[in-house]
């Protein structure tokens, strides 16, 4: 059973993890900046998940929306962080983007791809965790669209944005989340209406797909961000491109 209503007092519920890429052709600013994260994930009880990447073409290797934060370097051999951001944003409308600069002009043009904001190199970590406080509190304000989840006597409650999709198995459905697959018993009928305020489109009879991790359509399928590829069903199509396009936009209500 899944619902709406927030989780009970007695839920026991772990740290709150955010998902950080590190984009920085100079080893040791991002040195700097992973022991920073550190220091900020101690401070603040926080669990950080993060990788680092030497360029924004490593990056975009096989970029899937899958960060809550970039720390995105501007000047960088290659693919700059602008033009970076910019192919980040062709794909992923709402991870955090934070450019860390050597001079205050390149980060101008921050606007074209929604930055939050920059950081001026060298930078000492009071400056750092201002700019990660910023970011917490939009996080955690998407944070607060969850549901709870319900199999048996166990309720989790689960961030929609960790959702990839839902998978009808006989009489059961299977939540896909991006770590892990919650089971319960259900519907996709019970449980369309109360997901697709959150952006989710049911794709044929056995998908709820979340809109938010799909990277690409492939002639009759949609590939995921976990790299899977899930069927449109043709009477559905015309309703599926209609409804990405518009939430890529920004204008899907």
């Amino acid at each position: 059973m899944i619902s709406d209503i927030p989780p009970p007092p007695t839920e026991k519920r772990s740290a709150p993890m955010i998902r950080v890429g590190v984009v920085e052709d100079d080893a040791r600013h991002r040195h700097v900046l992973v022991d920073y994260l550190d220091r900020f994930s101690g401070e603040n009880n926080l669990t950080l998940k993060v990788h680092t990447f030497e360029d924004g073409a490593e990056l975009l290797e096989d970029f899937r929306p899958v960060y809550d934060l970039l720390l995105l370097d501007i000047r960088m051999q290659g693919a700059d962080g602008l033009a970076t951001a910019r192919a980040v944003r062709a794909v992923d409308s709402d991870v955090v983007i934070i450019f860390i600069t050597s001079a205050q002009q390149y980060a101008i043009n921050g606007y074209e791809v929604s930055a939050l904001g920059y950081l001026l190199k060298p930078f000492p970590y009071t400056s750092f965790a201002r700019e990660m406080n910023r970011a917490r509190t939009v996080l955690e304000r998407r944070d607060r669209a969850a549901i709870t989840v319900k199999n048996g006597a166990d309720v989790q409650r689960v961030p929609v944005g960790d959702i990839v999709y839902l998978e009808s198995v006989g009489h059961r459905v299977d939540m896909h989340l991006l770590d892990r697959v919650i089971s319960q018993a259900s519907t996709l009928k019970d449980l369309e209406p109360r997901l697709a305020p959150h952006g989710f489109f049911r794709s044929n009879s056995c998908y709820i797909v979340n809109l938010k991790h799909v990277v690409g359509v492939r002639e009759q399928d949609s590939v995921m961000s976990t790299g899977e590829a899930l069927r449109i069903s043709r009477p559905r199509r015309k309703g599926f491109m209609q409804a990405l396009t518009e939430h890529i936009s920004g204008t899907r209500q």
